[in-house]
């Protein structure tokens, strides 16, 4: 109880002081209006404000570049919000400053870059940039009247942890994040979803643009999720590029999660170490694993989450889960999630899923939700509204 409190006390700093702190990008607290521009300061380092973010949800773009012939607005996200199908053209003022003023935009964190003169990059000034398994990018907080569903608010808050652990399977030290509750105690046992990212994530990328353990903390706060440890293991495990990729790196995370992941989750923390106390899911990449890791091995996991995943020839790869005569039984949850932004172009994966779970009469939720498509717009609305809520309720 008195580490609730303290967590609590500390929440309510954080969002109560995004009202009177007022700077472009400062910062200083965890502000769910973080590119708001109420003072006219730039971010340290920078030489402009970009974005800039306004309450009626219009945004600025802003660069120096005298000497370049084009600028323009790129990143599928951002794209989609403002339906624009090719990229979108600064203008050049006789300050040598290139700006664009776009929206208004939905509330919501955009993944954006500009391309100057044909070569992309990060916004320079913007100092919210994404941090993955591919290179840079910048991040577009519009924000809304209050905090959103995945900031900090004033709530008690769990706690997230690095750790490094040696993997045999991979042959050298590897990551995975955990996410303890509030008031976690190792006099109780705790469920677990092992909760992996997609083709260009690492195992910071849930908690970092995903938002799981803000996400967790308002929902537990809601009385709508079920307190759980929520780890996130790097399931990068062959090089994206390598043209082996697909064949290699089913087994090896299959591997890596009986061998190293889960054993050492249950060894360092109070865990329900039993397949009834474990979830597996991911998104795209992390999906697909799920699918084919996660459904032929229902002896260590019993729920289960695909975001914005599947497979076109599901009735071959999953032959043996979809003729289990036992399925339902050994199925607690089944989540078959995507954005509406991707259900007629890479989403035919999730439907073609969808429908051979449909055809072989296998207990499911099927759930098309947010405006996002393959994106972390997408990922965030699927773990409050669908996942975590989902899990572990009798």
């Amino acid at each position: 109880m008195r580490l609730s409190r303290a967590c609590y006390f500390a929440g309510v700093i954080a969002v109560a002081g995004s009202h009177w702190v007022s700077a472009q990008q400062a910062h200083v607290n965890l502000d769910w209006n973080p590119q708001k521009n109420t003072q006219n300061l730039v971010p340290f380092g920078a030489n402009l404000v970009s974005p800039d973010v306004r309450d009626d949800h219009t945004v600025t773009f802003r660069l120096k570049a005298p000497d370049a012939k084009q600028i323009l607005l790129t990143g599928g996200p951002i794209l989609l919000a403002l339906a624009a199908k090719d990229p979108i053209p600064f203008q050049k003022g006789n300050d040598g400053v290139w700006s664009l003023t776009v929206g208004p935009v939905k509330p919501d964190i955009y993944v954006y870059k500009f391309i100057i003169d044909g070569v992309t990059v990060p916004d320079p000034n913007n100092t919210l940039t994404g941090f993955a398994d591919q290179p840079g990018y910048s991040n577009l907080v519009v924000h809304g009247d209050g905090p959103a569903y995945y900031d900090a608010r004033p709530v008690p808050h769990g706690v997230v942890s690095r750790h490094i652990y040696h993997s045999e399977v991979l042959k050298g030290e590897r990551e995975i994040y955990v996410y303890t509750p509030p008031g976690y105690t190792p006099k109780k046992k705790y469920p677990v979803l092992y909760l992996m990212g997609g083709s260009g994530e690492l195992a910071s990328t849930w908690s970092i643009d995903g938002r799981a353990n803000f996400i967790a903390d308002n929902l537990i706060t809601e009385g709508k999720m079920v307190p759980m440890l929520i780890a996130m293991p790097n399931n990068q495990v062959v090089h994206r590029s390598d043209p082996k990729h697909t064949e290699q790196t089913f087994p090896l995370i299959e591997e890596e999660l009986k061998k190293q992941i889960v054993p050492f989750i249950d060894k360092t923390y109070s865990t329900r170490a039993d397949r009834k106390g474990r979830a597996l899911a991911g998104l795209s990449m992390g999906g697909r694993h799920t699918q084919l890791v996660g459904l032929k091995n229902l002896d260590l996991f019993s729920s289960f989450g695909i975001l914005s995943a599947g497979d076109l020839e599901t009735e071959t790869v999953s032959a043996a889960f979809l003729n289990d005569p036992a399925a339902n039984q050994k199925v607690d949850y089944l989540l078959v999630g995507q954005g509406t932004g991707e259900v007629t172009t890479i989403g035919k994966r999730a439907v073609a899923l969808h429908e051979a779970l449909q055809k072989h009469q296998i207990k499911h939720d099927y759930y098309v939700g947010g405006v996002g498509a393959h994106d972390w717009g997408t990922w965030r609305h699927l773990l409050y509204y669908k996942l975590l809520p989902s899990l572990w309720q009798k």
